[in-house]
């Protein structure tokens, strides 16, 4: 498994660790930065990380600003692209059961750091249920 990575100046330190992380659990990651905690813009990182889900270059991406929803904005606007902010494991179980999301939004400002680990677990491990869903998702595909 391969996972993008990008975030802000405000999501730095988190993506910092959930490179370690991922590299702990011998998951490869592509960083597309921010490589320090200096002010930059979140839509040139969020859009380079959700292009990389969109070309399957990954499979998976993770991104992080200050809140996720920058982020989640921003990568939202790339073809093919589910976004979901999670900030419980059970929201990452939904975004990828319900919403079939390939993109982890996570917030350098309100994630619980205690459930880090479990929220990027959670998103990993869970299949997307289909049925009801797909139905649903396929409405977003057929809008792009």
């Amino acid at each position: 498994m391969k996972i993008s990575l990008g975030a802000d100046h405000r999501g730095f330190a988190l993506k910092e660790k959930v490179k370690k992380f991922l590299a702990e659990r011998k998951i490869e990651a592509a960083d597309f930065g921010t490589y320090s905690d200096a002010s930059v813009d979140y839509p040139d990182f969020g859009i380079k990380a959700a292009e990389a889900v969109s070309k399957g270059e990954v499979d998976y991406g993770i991104i992080v600003c200050g809140t996720g929803n920058g982020m989640a904005m921003a990568a939202n606007k790339v073809k093919g692209i589910r976004a979901g902010l999670a900030l419980t494991p059970e929201m990452a179980r939904l975004t990828r059961a319900h919403n079939d999301a390939n993109v982890l939004v996570l917030s350098g400002m309100f994630t619980p750091e205690s459930q880090l680990k479990a929220i990027i677990e959670v998103f990993l491990s869970t299949a997307f249920e289909g049925g009801r869903h797909a139905r649903r998702v396929s409405k977003i595909n057929d809008y792009e």
